[in-house]
């Protein structure tokens, strides 16, 4: 029996995840969290084969909750299922101890494989994005700008080409609106870009916007 954790922020996704895997004999949810406070609850009062975790939730997200996680359970299987498909993100994403990453459109096939796999102390990624990350390793791609920001830095900057403003930034990592205007000037000095309008524009045509 494979034991899962699901960490996901949406209702609906934690739904459909828990139909799919009532569909398999040896698939069990033990646990679900909407935030990073209830998934390190979770974490310890449960015995768990397997975490699916999504990178975007309030409070402590992103890179720096996988790394916190994989810090107090260094044997627990991470398997992050996420929107991103950035190659960028995906590299992060393992270097912070995810043991597979595969994306939120793939198909149920796909992702039940990467789960057996993962919880069997393997590693999965999807062929197409190894492929995305392959051509991003290549001398121009890690000379892109959005290449140099921190893991907070990442975040922010997906949230404002998202349309969010600072305070409701602010809200969803749990930082203050001060701290976000710092991380937003910081990054728009490492990308040597002058307003919201020329990160916006960085964005289209680096295809980031999701």
């Amino acid at each position: 029996m494979i034991r899962i954790v699901i960490a996901d922020d949406h209702a609906i996704v934690r739904g459909g995840l828990k139909q799919i895997f009532a569909l398999v004999p040896d698939f069990s949810v033990v646990g679900e969290a909407a935030n990073a406070r209830e998934l390190l609850a979770q974490l310890q009062g449960d015995t768990v084969d397997l975490l699916l975790l999504d990178l975007n939730m309030p409070g402590t997200t992103g890179t720096a909750l996988l790394a916190r996680v994989k810090a107090l359970w260094p044997d627990l299987p991470v398997l992050v299922l996420s929107m991103h498909n950035e190659p960028q993100l995906v590299a992060r994403a393992i270097k912070a101890g995810a043991n597979g990453y595969i994306t939120k459109d793939c198909e149920p096939s796909i992702l039940l494989a990467a789960i057996r796999k993962v919880a069997a102390r393997g590693k999965y990624i999807s062929s197409e994005l190894a492929e995305n990350m392959a051509f991003a390793a290549l001398p121009l791609a890690l000379g892109a700008p959005h290449s140099l920001l921190s893991d907070r830095e990442r975040e922010v900057f997906r949230l404002l080409i998202a349309g969010k403003a600072v305070h409701e930034i602010a809200l969803d990592l749990g930082i203050s609106n001060k701290t976000v205007s710092t991380h937003k000037v910081r990054l728009l000095e490492k990308m040597n870009l002058g307003s919201l309008v020329d990160l916006l524009r960085y964005a289209m045509e680096h295809e980031l916007l999701v």
